[in-house]
């Protein structure tokens, strides 16, 4: 039976550490380790996680004394694996029943394959718990070659993934090497890019986990910042292919494609914020042409072609609403 290891860091998450480890002990995992790193929380994170390591011998804890940052905590996890699987889950995030169990099935299956992902739940506190439900046949899996998943990232870097749930072959992310503390919201991406790079990449349309979407969530803040997101997310982008995907046949091509693309995004998520009065827009702007001066003269129409749900609702009712002004 493989063995799998789950490192939960933590800060000012004691009243959500519970939960996220109880459904993790849920899993349908015989070999298991919980290793929580509490990094100087001064709520009841600490308390919880001794209460946590007393009731199951499968935890231990990493009680801080200062406040390291969550790269530390990421990385202590990395060196401290020894399983043959490791997953880092933020402690205010859960695992969707018997996900874990289906991805190490896959990954077994798939001995290629550097890491496993599926797709996650937001949830906001305000709203009702999404019901779990295991009717019908589970979604199929799907194993690519890892030079195609940073092919599809460059295209589309600014698409999400659920990259706070994914089980990694340990000695593909031990040989990948610790997260950069240079990439304080883009480090999971980047970290991803260079797994693809030691193996396959198994993926599903199933709900692996719920992300929790509240006031202090890491996840909701950034991305109420599109600038920044897209800025973010060039900088992981030049930081893959300057080290680890610099040995790559496209390198140059892969890097200039990645960066288009995230100018297209940022050309049309302007054009949204200056309909909306934005002062967004001005920075989103010169993002656009500062990393493809070309968008400058001609509007990029291809991206129309591959945005998300979100953007393009926006533009059909920008479009229905000057229908209806010029008719009035």
């Amino acid at each position: 039976m493989a063995s799998v290891d789950i490192v939960i860091p933590c800060y000012q998450h004691g009243h959500f550490l519970r939960d996220c480890v109880d459904s993790v002990l849920g899993q349908q995992v015989n070999d298991l380790r919980i290793l929580i790193i509490d990094n100087a929380s001064t709520d009841s994170s600490p308390q919880v996680a001794r209460e946590l390591a007393a009731r199951d011998k499968r935890i231990e804890i990493v009680l801080r004394a200062r406040n390291l940052g969550p790269h530390a905590s990421f990385n202590e996890g990395v060196d401290w694996a020894t399983a043959d699987y490791l997953m880092i889950l933020c402690s205010d995030d859960l695992l969707a029943p018997g996900s874990l169990a289906r991805m190490v099935c896959v990954m077994e299956q798939h001995p290629q394959t550097s890491f496993a992902y599926g797709t996650d739940v937001h949830w906001r506190e305000e709203e009702p718990f999404p019901v779990q439900t295991n009717a019908g046949p589970p979604a199929p899996w799907r194993i690519r070659d890892g030079t195609d998943f940073i092919v599809e990232r460059c295209r589309n870097p600014e698409a999400y993934i659920a990259a706070g749930m994914v089980l990694a072959r340990t000695a593909a992310h031990k040989a990948a090497g610790h997260y950069r503390t240079e990439l304080p919201h883009t480090d999971d991406f980047e970290m991803l890019l260079r797994l693809a790079r030691l193996g396959s990449v198994a993926d599903t349309r199933a709900i692996v986990g719920v992300k929790r979407m509240h006031g202090h969530n890491r996840t909701r803040d950034f991305l109420a910042e599109r600038t920044r997101d897209l800025v973010e997310r060039v900088a992981a982008l030049d930081s893959f292919f300057s080290r680890e995907g610099r040995a790559m046949v496209d390198a140059d091509r892969l890097l200039r494609l990645g960066r288009r693309s995230i100018a297209e995004r940022a050309y049309w998520c302007a054009v949204k914020d200056l309909t909306r009065g934005r002062k967004s827009a001005i920075a989103l702007f010169r993002l656009a042409i500062k990393l493809d001066p070309k968008v400058a003269l001609i509007p990029p129409f291809r991206y129309l072609f591959r945005m998300d749900r979100s953007l393009l609702e926006s533009f059909r009712g920008m479009h229905q609403t000057a229908r209806s002004t010029t008719k009035s």
